[in-house]
C-alpha cells in the first residue's frame, strides 16, 4: 500500500492502485447496498460538535478576499490587471487557502504566518482554472457562475493572466512572508512548485486530456486526480504545517489527509456534474458526459461513487486523531464540507 514518491523521496500512499485496497473496495461496500449518511457520521458523538465552522470559514474568507483585492491594483497595462482580478476575485469558497491556514494553526502556528502562502495558493489555483477552461483544455464557458476569463478578455489575454497570477504567487510569498525563516520558505517553494509542475498538476491535466473518449481503469483515474487535484491540496496543508513549525510526522499525517480529501473532492465533483444543473453548480453541468471523459460515476457507478466518497472522508479524518481536538476541528469539518458540498 506504500510507494516512494519520486518528487520528494518520501514514503507516500497509493490507494486504488494497491491490489489489497482494490479488493477491499470490491468486497466491502460496492456490493453491500449501503447508503451512508455523512451528517449522522459527523454529528453523533463527534468530539468536534460545537465548532462554528460556517463562522470560521466566513471570517477566514473575508480576510483572504481583502488581501487578494489589495494584491493586484489596477495599473498600466490595465487589461491584464483587470483580467487577473476578474478571476481571482470572482468568489469561490477559498478552500485551499483556508486549508493552509488551518494546517498552520493545527501545529500551533499563527494565521499571520500562513496568510501570504495561503493567498499565493489561491493565485496558483485561479491560474490553473483560467488555463483549464480554454477550448484546447476543458473548454468551459462558465466558472463560478460567470463567463470564463477567455470569454471576457480573449484567449491571448487569458493565457497571460494565468501566467501572471502564477508568477505573482511566488513573488508574493518572497515579498510578504517576512516572519518565516528562509529554510522553511525554501521548503514551501519546493512543495508548491512540485505540486503544480510536470510531476503534479500538469501531469494530471495531460493524462486527463489524453484519456477523453477512452476506457479508463480505476487506477488510471486515480493517477489523473491525485495529480490534477490532490497534489495541490497536499501542498496547501503541508505548507501550512511547515510555516507553523510542524515536524515530519505532522507533515505526513496531513499529507495523507489531503490525499484522501483531494480524491474526495473529485469524486463529489463528478457526482455533482451528473446530478446538478449549471445554475446550481456555477459551471456547465453534464460536460464530462458530453466530452466522454472518465469520471468516478462512469467507472464505478453513481451509488458506488457515493460510497467511495464516504470511505475517503472517513479515512481522511482518521489522520487527524493524533492532533489536539480543538486545533483539528477546522480540518475535520473541511473534510465533511467537501463531502457534502452542493456546488
Amino acid at each position: 500500500m506504500k510507494f516512494n514518491d519520486n518528487r520528494t523521496g518520501r514514503v507516500d500512499v497509493e490507494f486504488i492502485a494497491d491490489s489489497g485496497f482494490s479488493s477491499f473496495i470490491n468486497n466491502t461496500w460496492f456490493n453491500n447496498g449501503i447508503t451512508y449518511q455523512f451528517k449522522s457520521f459527523i454529528m453523533q458523538g463527534s468530539p468536534f460538535q460545537g465548532f462554528e465552522f460556517e463562522a470560521y470559514m466566513a471570517i477566514k474568507a473575508k480576510k483572504i478576499n481583502k488581501i487578494l483585492d489589495e494584491a493586484i491594483p489596477l495599473r498600466h497595462p490595465l487589461k491584464i490587471n483587470e483580467a487577473m482580478r476578474y478571476s481571482l476575485l470572482a468568489g469561490g469558497k477559498r478552500v485551499r487557502p483556508i486549508l493552509c491556514i488551518a494546517s498552520c494553526e493545527l501545529v500551533g502556528g499563527d494565521e499571520s504566518l500562513a496568510m501570504p502562502i495561503a493567498c499565493a495558493i489561491e493565485m496558483i489555483h485561479t491560474a490553473s482554472l483560467i488555463h483549464d477552461d480554454f477550448p484546447c483544455m476543458d473548454n468551459d464557458d462558465l466558472r463560478r457562475g460567470k463567463p470564463t476569463n477567455h470569454k471576457v478578455f480573449g484567449e491571448s489575454t487569458a493565457v497571460l493572466a494565468g501566467d501572471a497570477l502564477l508568477s505573482l504567487a511566488f513573488e508574493y510569498i518572497a515579498c510578504k512572508a517576512n516572519n518565516v525563516s528562509p529554510d522553511r520558505l525554501v521548503q514551501v517553494f519546493a512543495e508548491l512548485s512540485s505540486a503544480i509542475g510536470s510531476k503534479g498538476l500538469v501531469a494530471g491535466q495531460l493524462v486527463d486530456i489524453e484519456s477523453e473518449g477512452k476506457v479508463v481503469s480505476l487506477k488510471e483515474l486515480e493517477f489523473i486526480h491525485v495529480h490534477k487535484t490532490a497534489n495541490l491540496l497536499e501542498a496547501c496543508v503541508v505548507c501550512g504545517v511547515i510555516i507553523g513549525g510542524g515536524n515530519d510526522n505532522n507533515n505526513e499525517k496531513v499529507r495523507i489527509y489531503a490525499r484522501f480529501i483531494g480524491l474526495l473532492f473529485q469524486v463529489v465533483d463528478d457526482i455533482l456534474d451528473v446530478t446538478k444543473s449549471s445554475m446550481e453548480l456555477g459551471k456547465t453541468a453534464g460536460k464530462d458526459l458530453v466530452s466522454n471523459k472518465a469520471t468516478y460515476p462512469k467507472v464505478m457507478g453513481i451509488d458506488e461513487a457515493k460510497n467511495f466518497a464516504y470511505h475517503l472522508m472517513n479515512q481522511a479524518v482518521q489522520q487527524l486523531a493524533c492532533f489536539d481536538t480543538a486545533k483539528a476541528a477546522p480540518l475535520y469539518h473541511l473534510a465533511y464540507y467537501i463531502a457534502n458540498r452542493q456546488n
